[in-house]
């Protein structure tokens, strides 16, 4: 079998199934299996595909046709132009968290001490370190699987952060600068209308923020001040109708100078808020 004929083949079963992505999700397992980029491939698109590659092929397309997300297929997704390694055990990092990363980034400084709160894969918190120097990171989730990859991804990313299992500040000592956050915020009556690769594959309890999604904000808001030094910030990841709701939880909870930040949509996604003293203007 060729390139192209592998291409053809793959697309068509992906679109059969209803997959609106179609086109690029053959082509990234295509790339996986072949090694090839878009150059080589039109150099080689008749030439035949050595048969290994193309049982394997097969099997990642079928895969994909049961629905299973490709980041999960091949086992990791880039973040902040990092790479992450990601397992059913942990939401896969999306383009939407990015935002909080470029926020918290705007203001951490040499000598921080940050919580990632509900670390997942870590993605938060290794964005946020890496490259910077005399910055302390402490990652936190209730899921020891979590905790697991996480650590494995600070090694990969050559980041010396510290994850631990704490069911939010549970196992949580000292006091922060900043604490960082992309919790559950799905609504229960909501996560069976998700698409089947969210709802089916990534972890329940990543995704399920209770009745109106706003449980894990309502902890957080709560119990976050004991946690952080006069000025100290916090910084959340919202649902794409939750920021004003957020932003009174933060309020009142004795967190002033709120500010929102919109994604690339223009939806309201990230909350941020600071507690105590500071010297903003």
């Amino acid at each position: 079998m060729t390139g192209k004929e592998m291409l053809s083949s793959g697309e068509r079963i992906l679109k059969d199934v209803g997959i609106t992505e179609y086109k690029q999700d053959t082509w990234i397992l295509f790339s996986e299996v072949t090694g090839w980029d878009m150059g080589e491939y039109l150099v080689n698109e008749d030439v035949p595909v050595l048969p290994e590659s193309v049982e394997k092929f097969r099997i990642l397309i079928k895969k994909r046709a049961e629905r299973v997300p490709v980041q999960y297929i091949l086992g990791h997704q880039s973040f902040m132009g990092l790479d992450f390694k990601v397992t059913t055990d942990v939401l896969i990092p999306r383009l939407d968290t990015e935002v909080l990363v470029e926020k918290a980034s705007s203001y951490v400084k040499s000598g921080d001490r940050i919580l990632d709160m509900c670390t997942g894969s870590g993605c938060i918190l290794i964005s946020l370190l890496h490259g910077r120097e005399g910055i302390e990171g402490v990652g936190v989730d209730v899921s020891k699987s979590a905790v697991n990859i996480a650590r494995e991804n600070g090694i990969l990313n050559n980041v010396p952060a510290e994850f631990s299992v704490s069911d939010l500040f549970e196992n949580v000592s000292g006091k922060f600068d900043m604490i960082v956050s992309n919790p559950p915020y799905i609504s229960s009556k909501d996560i069976n209308d998700l698409m089947p690769e969210v709802r089916d594959f990534e972890p329940a309890g990543a995704l399920d923020g209770g009745e109106n999604g706003l449980d894990f904000y309502e902890r957080i808001a709560k119990e976050a001040p004991s946690y952080l030094k006069d000025g100290g910030r916090i910084i959340l990841e919202v649902g794409y109708n939750q920021a004003e709701a957020v932003k009174r939880l933060l309020l009142e909870n004795g967190f002033t100078n709120i500010e929102i930040t919109k994604d690339l949509a223009g939806i309201d996604r990230v909350v941020c808020g600071v507690f105590g003293d500071t010297d903003d203007e």
